[in-house]
């Protein structure tokens, strides 16, 4: 799954949660508040990445300063391999893991290119 398709896809949540909390009665508030959680939660997450991607532009600048290459294969390997058990141990599966470290990997790859 690639990052374009990630953002597509949180977008859409994002903007029906915001349409279901304005259009649906407050039937369930345990529904509603549940739903103000995960609005949170993203919030959050989208947060962490763009933090994560300041780094990864510190990262880059390195980079190009010192010729090393943006793909560091063995490192995202490190990164995945721990990803997976970080994801295992709180019940995410490997398949969600694996595509979601691929998709940020690919946005940090792009981030680094541009700066060379």
């Amino acid at each position: 799954m690639n990052i374009k398709l990630l953002s597509l896809i949180l977008f859409i949540t994002l903007c029906s949660c915001n349409v279901l909390a304005q259009t649906a009665p407050p039937a369930d508030n345990t529904l509603t508040l549940k739903r103000r959680v995960i609005d949170s939660l993203d919030s959050q997450l989208i947060k962490l990445l763009g933090e994560r991607e300041s780094v990864v532009k510190e990262i880059g600048i390195y980079k190009a300063k010192n010729h090393i290459p943006a793909l560091q294969s063995a490192r995202f390997q490190q990164v995945l391999n721990k990803g997976i058990a970080a994801g295992k141990n709180v019940g995410l599966s490997e398949t969600f893991i694996t595509e979601l470290l691929n998709a940020v990997h690919k946005e940090s790859l792009r981030i680094e290119e541009e700066i060379k």
